[in-house]
């Protein structure tokens, strides 16, 4: 048996035994009677006894202490009410919405594991065949395009790390620099923006405190993670961390140094879309004709500018007056790369991929979630599945397959856990439960102390987080697909995690309008009804009414689109829902069409593919970020982008701020260059507001 078992076994066993005395227990009573403890010596007792208790209460287990006050010995307790996942009422369609989130994300989602162990825990004790999902109407992609088997490694390592508040060290490679260096980081939070991970904490190599708070890329980590030391701990989070403000940093304020504050006019067109998008990243004042001045602070004047690109002309730079001059800089040299012959390419350099890539390639299909579900928590799981099952009476019988199906286990897996949990005792015979495989079933035999255990434990901090944030990202469609209160749904939910915070987990998102929209959207997709949406239009001013057939709702790096006919120009459309301004569901109810039958493609005006020459001071990131790209021998890279029309394909390549040329089609290298003359004409206009 492994050390691995061997430390499971002994701390089911602690757990057992506390559950079973309910009184407070000496370390000499928890020597003499738990399994595995009993032959050690004092001192090696003593280690192992404390780094079991810590980790088990890093695992939600709240084993607490406290001195006898007239031996003075410490003392040890685990009560029951602490232990169990409180009653949580749930309605079958409130646990419906929760499956409905473990559907739409099962494959996609780091915490896969931790969700369905949590899931599990939730409906325990429910019939499974009342439980309907619903139909699927949505697609999240939340892996990145650096999204690996490697990165998922790293995420339960960094995991680990957290929860126990432990140094590591790891080899980082800079982007910016093209440099690999090694790192010692206090790890403090993790949080997922864009399909991509990110870690915070403090790099200890830097010399000035002030300055150690750094945003990690989990892509960009090579190598091994190494815990620093062998301490049980290294350092504490610190009390005022709040790893919500790091996720929703806007795009050009991701450096923890302040370097200013853009004043921005607002066309009157785009005030309720930069005021949804990014009105908490500073103060919008309405003018009187439905415009706004945009004020916010700024640590990357390029990001900045390449924002306000990707609006085409409805934002316009006041000040400072390098935001000016750069972005009239940034057209100039738009339109002087798209102007004459395309460039000549250098060849394709032999390595054909880049320093900065990933070292495995990336899953294809829907995989077992990454992150690997705890082993307690999943024996904990299992032991309470196999004594409900019990009931009240001395054994059962269960099916095999079920078990495994549930649990997400091989047959293999399913035998070892038995064979773990047949060992768990504490002292003089006492176990809890005995397992036999026989025929394709499980025999289950109660032990005396079995029906202690019959009820689920506490949720884990890690099946708490896995739930957070499954409810975060499908939020809209939770709501929708359930009929209930996603805010109801969660208060019930936090309410299981017990007295143990989840400081290094993002707060939700506030929903708000483009929540709405989404919750709007998939109920006609689901319904088969007609909805009205506001739209602004991203090739032109235009703020136009459509009634669109919604057919499939998904949500990719860049946030939420809807495949839609648009009966108002009688076409297939892709609409990004972050320009949906508002969108109501009509009584008008559509026949599916033939035309819509095949969603995975790009839809829209025009479909084709841009060939684009990335020149080698950006190419690193499109590298990195892109499947299909191929590096050039002089650094540059080529990258072919699908567009399903130019509206969406203009504003794209603008954001590259020269740093990007489309070599063909020759209309859309047209259609570019003059976009650009257009926008630098615009704002080179007097402001009419003086």
């Amino acid at each position: 048996m492994t050390h691995d078992s061997d430390k499971l076994i002994r701390q089911l066993s602690l757990v057992a035994y506390l559950m079973a005395e309910q009184r407070p227990v000496t370390a000499r009573d928890v020597k003499n009677n738990v399994e595995g403890y009993a032959n050690m010596g004092d001192e090696a007792f003593a280690r192992r006894y404390y780094a079991d208790r810590s980790e088990l209460q890093g695992l939600g287990v709240p084993i607490t202490s406290g001195r006898d006050e007239f031996t003075g010995e410490e003392l040890y307790n685990l009560r029951q009410d602490q232990y169990f996942l409180p009653p949580i009422d749930l309605t079958d369609a409130e646990l419906a919405a929760l499956q409905t989130a473990f559907y739409l994300l099962e494959g996609q989602f780091a915490y896969a594991e931790p969700l369905r162990l949590a899931l599990q825990n939730l409906a325990l004790g429910r019939s499974a065949d009342r439980i309907d999902p619903g139909p699927q109407t949505a697609q999240i992609e939340l892996l990145g395009g650096v999204y690996t088997p490697e990165v998922a490694q790293r995420l339960a390592k960094l995991e680990l790390a957290i929860s126990k508040q432990r140094t590591i060290r790891f080899e980082y490679y800079t982007i910016s620099r093209d440099v690999e260096s090694p790192r010692t980081i206090n790890p403090y939070g993790l949080y997922e923006l864009a399909g991509n991970w990110y870690m915070v904490g403090d790099d200890l190599d830097v010399e000035e405190e002030g300055q150690r708070r750094k945003t990690f890329r989990v892509s960009r980590i090579r190598g091994e993670i190494k815990f620093a030391t062998r301490r049980e701990r290294d350092f504490r989070i610190p009390a005022d961390f709040n790893v919500t403000h790091y996720r929703d940093r806007p795009p050009w304020y991701l450096e923890n140094e302040e370097r200013g504050t853009a004043e921005l006019e607002v066309s009157a067109e785009a005030t309720w879309l930069v005021n949804r998008l990014f009105g908490r990243h500073g103060g919008i004042e309405e003018q009187d004709d439905g415009s706004a001045l945009f004020t916010t602070p700024y640590s990357s004047l390029e990001q900045l500018r390449s924002w306000i690109l990707s609006l085409g002309g409805r934002v316009r730079p006041l000040a400072p007056s390098k935001l000016v001059s750069g972005l009239d800089e940034d057209l100039r040299r738009i339109a002087k790369v798209h102007s004459g012959p395309p460039a000549e390419p250098a060849p394709a350099s032999p390595a054909g991929g880049s320093p900065a890539a990933h070292d495995t390639p990336p899953p294809s299909g829907r995989q077992q979630g990454p992150v690997a579900p705890e082993r307690f928590a999943l024996l904990q799981a299992l032991l309470a599945f196999l004594l409900e099952k019990c009931g009240d009476e001395p054994s059962a019988t269960v099916s095999s397959a079920d078990i495994r199906t549930r649990f997400h286990l091989s047959q293999q897996e399913l035998q070892e856990h038995l064979d773990l949990l047949n060992l768990v005792n504490f002292g003089g015979g006492c176990y809890a439960v005995y397992c036999a495989t026989q025929n394709g079933s499980v025999l289950v035999d109660k032990e005396l102390y079995g029906d202690t255990f019959r009820r689920p434990a506490r949720l884990s901090p890690l099946e708490a987080k896995a739930l957070l944030r499954a409810l975060d990202v499908v939020a809209p469609l939770v709501a929708a697909e359930a009929h209930s209160s996603l805010d109801t749904v969660r208060e019930k939910v936090e309410a299981a995690f017990g007295q143990f915070s989840i400081t290094d987990t993002p707060a939700p998102h506030q929903p708000g309008d483009e929540e709405s929209a989404v919750t709007m959207l998939n109920e006609g997709v689901r319904q088969r009804r007609l909805v009205r949406i506001g739209y602004l239009s991203r090739s032109s001013n235009e703020f136009s009414e459509r009634v669109v057939e919604p057919y499939l709702l998904r949500r990719d790096e860049r946030g939420w689109y809807v495949e839609a006919w648009d009966r108002s120009r009688d076409a297939r459309r892709t609409f990004k829902v972050a320009y949906v301004r508002d969108a109501e569901l009509l009584d008008e109810r559509y026949e599916p069409r033939m035309a819509m039958s095949d969603l995975d493609v790009q839809l829209g005006g025009e479909v084709g593919t841009a060939r684009l020459l990335v020149a080698p001071s950006r190419a690193r990131w499109e590298l990195e970020g892109r499947p299909g790209v191929t590096r050039m021998a002089d650094g540059s890279a080529i990258v072919d982008v699908t567009y399903g029309s130019l509206e969406w394909l203009v504003p794209e390549v603008l954001r590259y701020r020269g740093e990007a040329e489309v070599l063909d089609p020759p209309h859309v290298r047209t259609r570019v260059a003059a976009a650009a003359k257009e926008l630098r004409a615009q704002l080179k206009e007097p402001n009419p507001a003086g």
